[in-house]
C-alpha cells in the first residue's frame, strides 16, 4: 500500500463536570450524579474522534466548524455534528479504516456502557462495530480528571484514500 493512500489522525478533548447537566458519551446518557460542561452536549469521546478525523486531512478543529461562539451549535447533539465531519471526509474520497479511542474518567464505571457507544458511533458513521474500538481507564487519582472535576478522551482514526486503492 501506498502511504498516500492512508492517513491517520489523533484527536483529545476534556470537559469539566458539574452538576445539572447530563452525561453523554459517544452518544449515549449515562446516569451519573455529573455531567460534563460545554456549548454542545460535551461528548467529549465523540469530540476526539471527530477532531482525530479532521487532523488526519489536515482540515483543522471542530472549533473552526462548530465555533462555540456560534449559538447553533448551543446544545447540539454530536453525533450530529459527527456525521457533518463524516461527509467531509466522505466528499474529499476517503473512508474510515478504523477507530481506537480511550476515556479517562474515575467515575462512573463505563465497562456497560462501551458496546452502546461502539455500537453507536459505528451506526452513525455506516462502519461495523469492529471498526470502532473504545476502552475506558482512569486517571489513579492524579490530576484534575482523576479528581473527578473532568473527564477526557483520546481518539486515533486511519483513513484509507478510495480514489487510490
Amino acid at each position: 500500500m501506498n502511504m498516500t493512500q492512508i492517513r491517520i489522525g489523533n484527536g483529545y478533548d476534556i470537559h469539566r463536570l458539574v452538576p445539572q447537566r447530563a452525561l453523554v458519551l459517544g452518544g449515549i446518557d449515562i446516569p451519573h450524579e455529573l455531567g460534563l460542561l460545554g456549548h454542545s452536549d460535551a461528548d467529549v469521546l465523540t469530540h476526539a474522534i471527530m477532531d482525530a478525523l479532521l487532523g488526519a486531512l489536515s482540515l483543522g478543529d471542530i472549533g473552526h466548524y462548530f465555533p462555540p461562539t456560534d449559538p447553533q451549535w448551543f446544545g447540539a447533539d454530536s453525533l450530529i455534528l459527527l456525521k457533518q465531519v463524516h461527509q467531509l471526509i466522505q466528499d474529499r474520497s476517503w473512508q474510515i479504516g478504523n477507530i481506537d479511542s480511550v476515556i479517562v474518567a474515575e467515575r462512573p464505571k463505563l465497562k456497560p456502557y462501551i458496546q452502546p457507544m461502539r455500537d453507536r458511533i459505528a451506526s452513525v458513521l455506516n462502519l461495523s462495530p469492529n471498526q470502532v474500538g473504545i476502552k475506558a481507564t482512569t486517571n489513579e487519582k492524579l490530576d484534575a480528571v482523576g479528581q473527578e472535576a473532568g473527564i477526557a478522551a483520546y481518539a486515533v482514526v486511519l483513513l484509507i484514500n478510495l480514489d487510490k486503492v
